[in-house]
């Protein structure tokens, strides 16, 4: 990163221009870093795109410190509110669980995706600041329910055993708040027995921004879903706004203003 300190910026996007620079952000992270792909993915362009990106809002984190003189979109989360999930022809997530417990719940939700840093911006306090401003976001709308699909690169169940497990027997949603995965792609996640995990190497193993949800009072969905497209293995998600632990929200806060 440039010797100069981030000057962060917030906002939700505003236009195509915006947009693009969302999906070209993605397409550096999902595509040339990750080897995902796409039916609309453009790799002439390098922008990584799909039929819900219309019909969502894009959280952008734009650093105009970055060498790019106006500002640099160094981070982004997609979000699609559930009275917007009809014209979108559903959820993302619906392609791989079952949500039939969160659409039945009668709760307001919001779906969570696409969410990546660029690689010099990980580990630092650009994800405080994407997670202050995704609870500011939740709160201004009065959003019940959270939810979306989070990764495990790769898709070797075997390599992926250990941390799959813990999440199922530590981490799984109640009953009335849980996705199942769907075929054909769709596996079980209690690959080992809880006794057999070693659970300080499993949680290591565990990408980041899973455990960030894991912190907030999150929990998992029944099973993973392997995602040959993108190269992943997917776990879906749930959070409920009422659980989430306000110790973890005002820490996110603290950083974003520190």
């Amino acid at each position: 990163m440039d010797a100069e300190a981030p000057k962060f910026e917030l906002r939700l996007a505003e236009g195509e221009a915006d947009l693009r620079a969302a999906q070209r952000l993605r397409y550096e992270v999902f595509v040339a870093e990750l080897g995902g792909d796409g039916d609309m993915v453009d790799h002439d362009a390098r922008l990584e795109a799909d039929r819900f990106d219309e019909h969502c809002d894009h959280l952008l984190l734009i650093d105009h410190a970055a060498k790019a003189g106006s500002g640099a979109v160094v981070g982004v989360y997609r979000l699609l509110p559930g009275e917007r999930a009809a014209a979108a022809g559903g959820f993302y997530t619906e392609g791989e669980y079952d949500l039939a417990p969160l659409k039945s719940s009668g709760r307001r939700l919001l779906e969570l995706g696409r969410s990546c840093l660029a690689p010099d911006y990980r580990g630092g306090m650009a994800m405080f600041h994407l997670w202050g401003a995704l609870w500011d976001y939740v709160e201004e709308r009065g959003v019940d329910v959270l939810f979306g699909t989070a990764s495990f690169h790769g898709t070797d169940l075997d390599a992926l055993a250990a941390p799959l497990s813990l999440l199922h027997h530590g981490h799984l949603a109640p009953e009335a708040l849980r996705p199942a995965v769907l075929p054909p792609h769709g596996r079980a996640m209690d690959l080992l027995p809880e006794a057999e995990i070693n659970r300080p190497a499993a949680m290591r193993a565990v990408p980041a921004l899973i455990k960030a949800y894991l912190r907030l009072g999150g929990w998992v969905g029944q099973g993973a879903y392997l995602d040959h497209a993108f190269n992943t293995t997917d776990v879906c998600l749930v959070l409920d706004a009422r659980e989430v632990s306000p110790r973890q929200v005002a820490i996110y806060r603290k950083g974003r203003s520190g």
